[in-house]
């Protein structure tokens, strides 16, 4: 089998059926990647397309400097993110007058959910958390870069990802509740 490495010298030279097993070997996770910041699959098949043409358009700068699957997945995000940006401007979606509501409570969402469960409950909140919320939970950003990026404020960042937690902690919860209720 065939390095990635090989594979991405050989995608640098315009190789096709190097594109094609680059493609193959990294989509699945990739769209793992593009479901987290969309609303359906359609709109994350696009992203993902999108995000491989540009894969393939800026191979060239890509610099065996760190890993090659966290470059794709900074791609990924950017086409997820810039589909928003383009359609519609970042408000908050509610401002917290008291940014200490947000440290008030050290809740984690754990569950025995599946990830596509979880993917589909992320799906579920507004766009405005679950960019934020996908941002921080998933590429570990901190609320500074996230307000940046998105064009809001720090404090509509830590409410937006305060309120996506308590949107997701509620649905996990009645979730929880109908599985038991099915169970007994």
């Amino acid at each position: 089998m065939q390095s990635i490495q090989s594979l991405i010298y050989d995608c640098k030279k315009g190789n096709r059926q190097s594109q094609a097993k680059l493609y193959a070997l990294l989509s699945p996770k990739m769209m793992v990647v593009c479901l987290c910041y969309s609303r359906n699959t359609e709109e994350a098949e696009e992203s993902l397309q999108e995000g491989f043409m540009r894969v393939f358009e800026h191979i060239n700068t890509f610099k065996f400097e760190g890993s090659f699957e966290g470059w794709v997945r900074k791609i990924m995000v950017n086409c997820s993110l810039q589909k928003y940006r383009a359609k519609q401007p970042m408000y908050a979606l509610v401002q917290v007058e008291n940014e200490e509501n947000i440290y008030s409570s050290n809740e984690t969402i754990t569950t025995n959910l599946s990830t596509k469960e979880l993917i589909t409950l992320v799906q579920k909140l507004p766009t405005a958390y679950r960019l934020v919320f996908n941002l921080y939970v998933f590429e570990n950003m901190k609320h500074k870069e996230i307000a940046e990026l998105l064009g809001i404020s720090e404090g509509t960042s830590k409410s937006n990802l305060f309120d996506a937690r308590s949107i997701l902690q509620k649905a996990i919860t009645q979730q929880s509740k109908i599985a038991k209720q099915r169970n007994l």
